[in-house]
């Protein structure tokens, strides 16, 4: 792994309030990635469905209306902004199905070159709500983003799949370092000890961007977790939280130590080195039984 100055990498949260329009998104959307870029930020994370502001409507027309390719104006203009200030850029948006596909919820990371590191769409849709009427991601990806620090290897949960512990644990088995996650829902004590979990089990980092308060069901929050659970002299445990944001629309940084989780990774005993995968197989089985079955979900 190439390393030049791997002391830390900074993730700008932007917790910021959509404009109503797309326009006005984008517009305040590369406001606050120059302010980032300011701060000395590696890589700036938007909040879930940043470009409609996570709207999902009844009607498919107007649903279809919102959607982008990848090729849109409003993605290249992340794309050409991130090789201008030389910082990766994570920008989420209702992405365009192809033919009579459902648009689906997404993320593009754009590198600090302006290249596509992976586009990532949400796996673990929320079928009992307005997600019912978007499409769902096909795998999760892993991709070794060039920095100006060196490489580190980044993937993406979106909201929902942080609930999944199968979510963190395959970004973990493909290598991530550390996950992106673009939210749009209330964090509370509970789904921060989701994303505390994901974080130590398989020790990485994690980053949360939610809305700030005012946006309806969100509460800002955002966070950051390192995975270090225990101190390196032998001393106990550690707390992993990096980072809890109020609930105020403003940038929140992340400085993830990522020389200290390499060496946390090579040392301890989360994570793959004493799992039993002949195990497991049980997971692969598609049947839900009683009390679990949902007529709305999706397989």
């Amino acid at each position: 792994m190439e390393e030049r100055n791997m002391d830390k990498i900074r993730v700008a949260m932007l917790q910021i309030m959509p404009t109503g329009t797309m326009e006005g998104n984008l517009e305040k959307g590369l406001e606050y990635c120059r302010k980032a870029s300011e701060l000395e930020a590696d890589i700036a994370l938007f909040p879930e469905m940043w470009n409609c502001g996570y709207r999902i409507p009844e009607d498919r027309e107007t649903l279809s209306a919102l959607a982008l390719t990848r090729k849109s104006p409003f993605l290249e203009s992340y794309r050409q902004l991130a090789r201008e200030l030389n910082m990766a850029i994570g920008i989420t948006y209702l992405e365009a199905g192809e033919g009579r596909k459902l648009p689906k919820n997404s993320i593009t990371l754009f590198d600090r070159r302006g290249r596509e590191a992976y586009t990532y769409s949400k796996v673990h849709t929320c079928d009992f709500g307005e997600e019912c009427r978007i499409g769902q991601g096909e795998d999760f990806y892993v991709a070794d983003l060039d920095t100006a620090k060196g490489k580190v290897k980044v993937g993406s949960m979106i909201c929902y799949d942080r609930e999944f512990p199968e979510s963190g644990r395959i970004l973990m088995l493909k290598g991530a370092e550390i996950v992106l996650v673009p939210n749009a829902c209330p964090l509370e004590q509970n789904r921060l000890a989701q994303l505390r979990a994901r974080a130590y089990e398989n020790m990485m980092g994690i980053a949360t961007v939610n809305y700030p308060q005012g946006q309806p069901d969100c509460n800002g929050h955002s966070n950051a977790f390192d995975g270090i659970a225990y101190n390196s002299d032998g001393s106990g445990s550690r707390d992993t939280l990096l980072l809890e944001a109020d609930g105020t629309e403003g940038i929140f940084l992340a400085d993830f130590p990522i020389r200290e989780m390499r060496e946390y990774r090579r040392r301890e005993v989360h994570g793959n080195a004493y799992r039993r995968p002949k195990k497991y197989k049980i997971l692969l089985a598609e049947d839900v039984l009683f009390p679990f079955y949902r007529p709305e979900a999706r397989r």
